[in-house]
C-alpha cells in the first residue's frame, strides 16, 4: 500500500517520526515518535494545509509516497474514538489514544480517519513497531503549495 505526506524538502527522506516525536500530535504525546500520512495526495495537502500558517509556510517541499505491507495495518472504526477526537485543538483524550496504541507496538500501521474529513483515512505509522524496517520511501517529489488553498 502506498500513502503520502508532505514535508519541507530537507527532511522528505527521513520517515522517523522525529517530528512528532519532538512537538506530539493529534494522536501522539511528545517523546513518542509516529509518521503522519494520508490515503491520497488530496488529504496529504489538506492535512499540511490544516496545520501549518501561510507566514510559516516553508519555502521548499516534498511529497513523499510511502510504501507499506498490505498487511500491516489496522483500522480503528470511527465508532472506537474518544469522544471529541475532532475538535481543535485536538483534546488530550486522542494523544492519550494513539499513544497507547502506539506504544504497544502491537501493528506497524493504524488507519484513522480523518479529523478533517471522518470519511477519508490518515495513516500513522509506528517507528517503535518491529517490521518498521519494512517502510519505504517509493519516491520524494518537488511540491508547490498552492496559496488559494489557504485563502
Amino acid at each position: 500500500m502506498v500513502v503520502y505526506r508532505i514535508s519541507k524538502t530537507e527532511y522528505a527522506k527521513n520517515i522517523s517520526g522525529e517530528g512528532s516525536k519532538k512537538f506530539g500530535g493529534r494522536w501522539n504525546h511528545p517523546g513518542i515518535a509516529c509518521l503522519y500520512c494520508a490515503a491520497s495526495r488530496s488529504l496529504a495537502v489538506l492535512e499540511f494545509s490544516a496545520n501549518v500558517s501561510l507566514e510559516l509556510l516553508p519555502k521548499s517541499l516534498s511529497i513523499i509516497q510511502i510504501e507499506i505491507p498490505d498487511d500491516s495495518w489496522i483500522e480503528i472504526p470511527i465508532n472506537k474514538l474518544p469522544p471529541g477526537w475532532s475538535s481543535h485543538p485536538s483534546p488530550p483524550q486522542s494523544r492519550e489514544f494513539g499513544t497507547k496504541l502506539l506504544t504497544r507496538a502491537e501493528t506497524l500501521c493504524i488507519k484513522i480517519p480523518s479529523a478533517i474529513i471522518p470519511e477519508e483515512y490518515n495513516y500513522l505509522i509506528n517507528p517503535l513497531h518491529k517490521d518498521f524496517g519494512k517502510v519505504k520511501v517509493k519516491s520524494v517529489e518537488d511540491f508547490v503549495f498552492d496559496h488559494r488553498v489557504k485563502e
